[in-house]
């Protein structure tokens, strides 16, 4: 069965793509924005040396789950834990790597540490000016992601942003806040607003936001790794118990290979090694 193509798309070859590029078998991996980066690069890798093509499209964490429950794609991705109700005896779950969910600001901002409950009660609307952090007398504009994403997901955990409602356990983000479709997109906001927080994968940062330190500690690889920079989440590749190609399977086991792990780390990631 034809899988329509809305990502990235990794050929076996670095050359221009031909017919005979595509006869070996392809491999659907479908799932979490800040996972897809990452398999982008390990699938591009993995065909080089294999007969198979690897399609990796990245609608989000949720979208990854529910294809490994359907079985609509070989692998689905995740960037957060699953949820009791996603759960299954069928559904396998392997962890490929970890990643840090930096906290970020504009880089015109003077405010470099905030804690965990300030970020929390920042992104429940109850701190609205950065003087009430430390920073100057403006209005703090807050940007967070759809709820579909894993970062999101993961994010609200971490930071007790969630709320029950008739029982029913909902995001306790402000309403008021900024919505970003993927990593990129809020980190864009951000960059562009001098009075912007937002929320993204360690492994998206660069010099056009600044990560704040939280409790103090940095954002990094050697903190997360130490336990000193507890935000932080898995990154997993899920399944349906007999539902990917054997293609698939050993291209999942690869990815646990330490050739592997080691793009995994120079990516900005942490290794599962």
């Amino acid at each position: 069965m034809k899988t329509k193509i809305i990502g990235a798309v990794v050929v076996a070859s670095s050359l221009a793509v031909s017919s005979a590029a595509f006869a070996g078998e392809t491999i659907s991996v479908v799932g979490s924005s800040s996972v897809s980066p990452l398999m982008e690069v390990l699938g591009e890798t993995y065909a080089k040396s294999n007969d198979v093509t690897v399609e990796v499209q990245g609608p989000g964490s949720s979208a990854g789950i529910r294809v490994a429950h359907d079985g609509s794609a070989d692998l689905g991705m995740s960037s957060r834990n699953l949820k009791t109700s996603e759960e299954s005896p069928q559904i396998k779950e392997i962890v490929i790597a970890r990643d840090g969910i930096a906290v970020v600001v504009n880089n015109n901002n003077p405010v470099t540490d905030l804690t965990k409950e300030q970020i929390t009660e920042i992104y429940k609307g109850k701190v609205t000016n950065w003087n009430q952090v430390g920073g100057e007398n403006k209005p703090i504009v807050v940007a967070t992601r759809d709820t579909a994403s894993g970062t999101r997901g993961a994010f609200e955990d971490i930071m007790s942003l969630k709320k029950k409602i008739n029982g029913i356990k909902v995001s306790a983000i402000s309403q008021k806040a900024q919505v970003a479709s993927g990593n990129g997109q809020l980190k864009t906001t951000v960059a562009n607003n001098p009075f912007a927080i937002g929320y993204i994968s360690l492994g998206s940062v660069d010099d056009t936001v600044k990560p704040l330190t939280i409790d103090g500690h940095k954002p990094s690889v050697a903190a997360i790794k130490a336990g000193d920079y507890s935000v932080q989440r898995p990154f997993i590749v899920v399944y349906k118990e007999g539902r990917p190609s054997k293609e698939a399977l050993e291209f999942l086991t690869w990815i646990q290979s330490p050739a592997a792990q080691k793009i995994v780390a120079d990516k900005g990631f942490i290794s599962i090694n």
